[in-house]
């Protein structure tokens, strides 16, 4: 699970060799996770350029997009699937698609995060990152990219890539074969990475007299967020073999393509 030396690149981290059940991994090089990509710069990124992207899996919304498009190489085949669609058509945007909107007014925070308010609604994005029609369809899609087998080196992500695309990261290292302490120790593994990234708003946030707290709940993932998407998947399905099926609509056979595609023996030397 280590992170990639990258500068032009935030929380840019490989999945393999991430430990799994029977003496598996998952294989190096073929499944990478990141935040936004609007500062990809493969000539001046050796360590990014020798990853071979060939295809990118973005989770924003429309307007995220629109705002700081991917930088991407020439043939890179992109596929997009807005996760929170449901929460625009509501009127509501979640703060995890606007960090930083939120932390560029502090008074603002306060008004609508403070008084641990951001804690429970990070929790209840999480639910609905498992029960609401859009992305139920957005990680359908997702799982069905990774059974491709022309997909190549497929890299997800969102804008901070800890929120939308931990999920991803959670739902196919559980579906590979990880156990829940790896897949949780994989999801909070982000955190210093996506804190150094998002530092100077930070910065200004607090300097402004925004609320610390705010801040560090809005940039970071904990335990309980993961625990809450875990939650709403036994309640609704009962498991994660049948939240795939059932809620995402990607079939046993389908299923059975992505574990052979990304899974081998641990030991061989990828």
């Amino acid at each position: 699970m280590p992170a990639i030396p990258a500068t032009t690149v935030a929380n840019l981290r490989d999945l393999g060799p991430t430990p799994l059940t029977g003496g598996r991994i998952v294989r190096p090089g073929l499944l990478l996770r990141s935040g936004q990509l609007d500062r990809m710069d493969t000539t001046a990124d050796p360590a990014v350029a020798a990853l071979g992207v060939r295809t990118v899996f973005d989770f924003r919304t429309e307007v995220e997009r629109r705002a700081r498009p991917d930088r991407l190489p020439p043939g890179t085949r992109v596929l997009a699937a807005d996760v929170l669609a449901d929460f625009l058509s509501s009127g509501t945007v979640p703060a995890a698609a606007r960090l930083r909107e939120v932390l560029g007014d502090p008074a603002a925070a306060e008004r609508e995060l403070g008084g641990g308010r951001a804690h429970a609604l990070f929790a209840d994005t999480y639910r609905a990152l498992v029960s609401t029609e859009s992305a139920r369809h957005g990680y359908g899609a997702f799982l069905e990219a990774l059974a491709e087998p022309d997909a190549g080196t497929l890299l997800f992500h969102c804008t901070a890539g800890k929120d939308r695309t931990g999920w991803a990261a959670a739902v196919v290292l559980g579906l590979l074969g990880a156990d829940e302490d790896t897949v949780e120790a994989e999801y909070l593994s982000v955190n210093p990475a996506v804190r150094q990234a998002f530092a100077p708003l930070v910065e200004g946030f607090t300097a402004q007299g925004g609320d610390p707290e705010i801040a560090l709940t809005l940039i970071g993932v904990t335990p309980d967020y993961l625990a809450a998407a875990r939650d709403e998947v036994t309640r609704l399905h009962g498991s994660l073999e049948r939240y795939v099926r059932d809620g995402l609509g990607v079939g046993d056979e389908t299923v059975a393509r992505i574990r052979a595609r990304l899974t081998g023996p641990a030991g061989r030397g990828w």
